[in-house]
């Protein structure tokens, strides 16, 4: 095809081969692929949902300063692809004009494709901050239009795509929250749960008015609530910051855990208070018990300390009326707390009472134990034919006389016992070895 010569740029100077008419029809079919994509994109743009509801939206914050800057974006892309979609058409009706391109007419036509041959009047240009300082015009190559609409739309995407992923998550869930949270207040009004009167009841106001805050916010001002991914060049990497809502979330499950505990108290609470009222008959009459049996031991029972006995425990009465007056008044979220303290200390209560008895019928036990040994190793004895035995029977009797006496001295009559198994043994051992006579001594 001959020397191809050069296009001069906006300096006048050569600035790079032309084209021969091969590479301009590729060039064209390039350009004009872009142009379609670019086309669709801003159309999908338009008719983005996100971008209709930020244009009816009264927002606020960080969303009111961003989508007045993406309006302007927005508008620039237009402007932008209007004069590209012109240097386009125009590329296209000279190179259907030239049938058969001569050098001239591929230099030209390298200028409008790859040349700054696109003007774009400063009207059409957005903000300084957008775009750098403002120009009265700018010229552009087709390529550089391309990227700077690819950059503009790209940071147009990214903040309707933000605003639109928190709408469509947030609100949705804050309202299914809120509707539970009514159906919590629900339970909790019948449960007595009630603001001022029970700390769950405070917290349902608390989180009432959180979600209804939290839910004007977002509305409003959805990108305070987008947490983008560092590092992600798509257009909406990121995703909704929940932390707000999962702690009202959390918040109203502690309460409906709460507000559950109290149903179940007024659900087994006559069962719970009939259990209660009898550990503490029984603890009565168990110290009922051990005062009766301290008087028979300081009766029968000689030089023993024996423990004093308390009275029942009035407090836990009173409180136990308490918790009747709680029920009968369906004061549930009281009576729920006072009753598990009752019925623990209910518990250490009839705890207690046995442990007195065990205490002050000790000395009684062990009064019982010398008696049983006794008279388990007289049966011995007696199987060993040493029933008759004058020394046995003498110490017998004598430990007998003393545990079956009032009062009986435990100390000596334990000395008797003692001496009795020894007397027995002693006589075991020697009818093992052979008769001999042992009446008369002592």
């Amino acid at each position: 095809m001959g020397d191809a010569g050069s296009f001069t740029g906006p300096t006048g100077k050569p600035a790079g081969p032309a084209m021969d008419r091969d590479e301009a029809d590729r060039a064209l079919a390039r350009l004009g692929a872009e142009h379609e994509a670019i086309e669709t994109s801003l159309f999908a743009l338009q008719d983005h949902a996100g971008r209709r509801l930020l244009e009816g939206a009264g927002l606020s914050g960080v969303t009111k300063d961003r989508w007045a800057a993406t309006e302007q974006a927005i508008t620039l892309l237009w402007s932008y692809f209007d004069a590209y979609s012109a240097a386009l058409r125009g590329a296209r009706e000279a190179r259907a004009r030239l049938r058969w391109l001569n050098q001239q007419d591929l230099v030209d036509l390298t200028e409008k494709l790859r040349g700054r041959s696109v003007t774009v009047a400063g009207s059409a240009r957005a903000t300084p901050s957008l775009t750098g300082p403002a120009k009265l015009s700018e010229q552009f190559t087709l390529a550089e239009l391309v990227a700077r609409m690819n950059e503009l739309y790209a940071r147009s995407l990214d903040m309707v795509v933000a605003s639109d992923s928190v709408w469509s998550a947030l609100p949705a869930r804050i309202d299914l929250l809120a509707a539970e949270l009514n159906r919590t207040r629900s339970l909790a009004h019948s449960a007595g749960v009630r603001p001022g009167e029970h700390p769950a009841g405070d917290d349902l106001e608390a989180i009432t008015d959180e979600l209804t805050t939290l839910r004007a916010q977002v509305i409003s001002d959805p990108l305070a609530f987008w947490q983008p991914v560092h590092g992600s060049s798509a257009p909406g990497g990121g995703r909704p910051d929940t932390e707000r809502y999962d702690r009202a979330a959390r918040a109203l499950e502690d309460v409906r855990r709460e507000i559950d505990a109290v149903l179940t108290v007024r659900q087994d609470s006559e069962a719970r208070l009939l259990r209660l009222r009898d550990v503490l008959s029984r603890a009565d009459r168990t110290l009922t018990e051990a005062r009766s049996a301290r008087g028979e031991v300081l009766a029968k029972i000689a030089a023993s300390e024996v423990p004093a006995v308390s009275g029942p425990s009035t407090a836990l009465q009173e409180r136990l009326s308490t918790a009747a007056e709680y029920r009968r008044h369906a004061q549930w979220h009281r009576l729920s707390p006072l009753l598990e303290s009752l019925e623990r200390e209910a518990e250490d209560e009839l705890h207690r009472a046995r442990e007195s008895l065990t205490a002050v019928t000790a000395p009684l036990a062990v009064r019982a134990e010398l008696r049983g040994r006794l008279d388990a190793y007289k049966a011995k004895v007696a199987r060993h034919g040493l029933a008759e035995d004058m020394v046995l029977t003498e110490r017998y009797d004598a430990a007998r006389r003393m545990l079956w006496s009032a009062p009986c001295d435990l100390r000596v009559a334990e000395q008797a016992v003692l001496r009795y198994q020894q007397a027995a043994a002693e006589a075991l051992a020697q009818s093992a070895s052979g008769p001999s006579d042992r009446g008369g001594n002592t």
